[in-house]
């Protein structure tokens, strides 16, 4: 069974960082490209960025280019999300998602991601 497990999620003034991880089992995730979502209040789920299956590859949204760096680590099963310069914008609860097959480009279609975790929240505010 798939199972994608976020944490590292909370509140931070403006400006602030914060660290997301998201813990893998259940599949070979070194095998998988991996993605974050998320969905701010009131709103529809937003592709984040994507990694490839060895983290050869990335690609972010325009709205967190610059500000959010996505990694792995394969021998831990474990994907990351580094946020900087955090916006009230970027308030959401954040996803881990992973397409139906291994192998698949990086890509920032949303239909593409099968599964996700249960979220965490990011908050931010002063």
């Amino acid at each position: 069974e798939v199972q994608l497990v976020e944490s590292g999620g909370g509140l931070v003034q403006p400006g602030g960082s914060l660290r997301l991880s998201c813990a893998a089992s259940g599949f070979a995730f070194s095998s998988y490209t991996m993605s974050w979502v998320r969905q701010a209040p009131g709103k529809g789920l937003e592709w984040v960025s994507a990694i490839n299956y060895s983290g050869g590859s990335t690609s972010y949204a325009d709205s967190v280019k610059g500000r959010f760096t996505i990694s792995r680590d394969n021998a831990k099963n474990t994907l990351y999300l580094q946020m900087s310069s955090l916006k009230p914008e970027d308030t959401a609860v954040y996803f881990c998602a992973r397409p139906a097959l291994p192998f698949v480009p990086v890509t920032s279609r949303l239909g593409a991601y099968t599964s996700r975790g249960q979220g965490t929240q990011v908050t931010v505010s002063s």
